[in-house]
């Protein structure tokens, strides 16, 4: 069908590269699509952390009392400043690990276990390096929670990182930096490595390729969200700033540990999968479209572009 298309030649360092474009393209649509989603289940976490008991539809009715839609999307800068430094390398550094695994070892299908170690690593330079965005966000999302006289009413990414820096310290920016990394950690290896495996097995019983990325990502996306709530959870208690004890069991941890025992000492196990139904759906579908658009954008790449013969140069 395509055969007639005359291609565009692209330098060898863009092919390279499309892994990390794709990714960083994939993930901001996804965040766009999934962010009011992702607003709720963050104050459903917050009202967890000091007991409260809340319901989705409390919390969506809430945010549209006091903000209207666009309460909904608050943070959205920052979620999208984010995706182009987190899912851009996460995912740009997978895949291109996972080739030149392959490359090495002689194999078209990676072994499972390299899959989660690749995940791992490459979800924690991903989020060390995102983090300063990540800390944002969970400011500016939490800060709506907040009575109108205690409000830092944060403007924006860049004024929330700047008053951070003002207020606490350069050093402030990398606040609950662990468990955003461990779950940066758990959330990419869950995800990326099952997904790729699923993604190979389900191929041995059909040719249909959407079909294969849609049930391939839903099983990528809950061992994703099984694994990193527990630390999404930690991440929100420990991000959300100094003057929010009003929705907090106790806003003086002094670190990881202390956060989980704490927590678990109130609450059990069952405290750190609160809003385990909003996670899912929040997380799910936001795999789901971001790897269906890597795997689109991958799919036009090479029917459209070849790479220049450096002969040629």
């Amino acid at each position: 069908m395509y055969d007639g298309v005359k291609k565009i030649e692209i330098p060898q360092w863009i092919e390279k590269s499309s892994s990390f474009i794709f990714g960083g393209i994939g993930g901001v649509i996804s965040t766009c699509v999934i962010q009011p989603i992702d607003m709720i289940k963050v104050r459903l976490q917050l009202r967890a952390s000091c007991g409260y008991k809340s319901s989705f539809y409390n919390i969506c009715r809430c945010i549209m009392e006091n903000d209207g839609i666009k309460g909904f999307y608050r943070g959205l800068d920052a979620a999208v400043s984010r995706q182009l430094v987190y899912t851009t390398t996460r995912l740009g550094i997978f895949r291109l690990s996972s080739d030149a695994f392959c490359e090495k070892l002689d194999v078209n299908i990676l072994p499972f276990s390299y899959k989660v170690i690749i995940g791992l690593y490459s979800g924690a330079i991903g989020a060390f390096i995102g983090n300063p965005a990540d800390l944002s966000l969970i400011r500016l999302q939490s800060d709506a929670a907040l009575p109108p006289n205690q409000r830092k009413n944060y403007s924006g990414i860049f004024n929330t990182i700047f008053r951070i820096v003002k207020e606490e310290g350069i050093f402030a920016l990398y606040k609950g930096s662990t468990p955003t990394i461990i779950r940066a950690m758990a959330l990419n290896a869950g995800m990326l490595s099952t997904f790729d495996h699923s993604k190979e097995i389900i191929a041995r019983y059909t040719d249909n390729k959407t079909l294969n990325s849609c049930l391939s990502s839903c099983i990528g996306g809950f061992f994703a969200v099984t694994c990193s709530l527990p630390f999404d959870y930690i991440k929100t208690c420990l991000q959300k700033g100094k003057s929010q004890k009003f929705i907090a069991l106790d806003d003086s941890y002094s670190g990881f540990m202390d956060c989980v025992v704490k927590n678990y000492k109130e609450g059990g196990i069952r405290r750190f999968y609160a809003s385990y139904g909003t996670y899912y759906i929040r997380v799910a579908p936001h795999a789901m479209l971001t790897l269906l658009l890597v795997d689109l954008f991958q799919s036009l790449a090479k029917k459209y572009t070849t790479v220049r013969d450096k002969s040629k140069l």
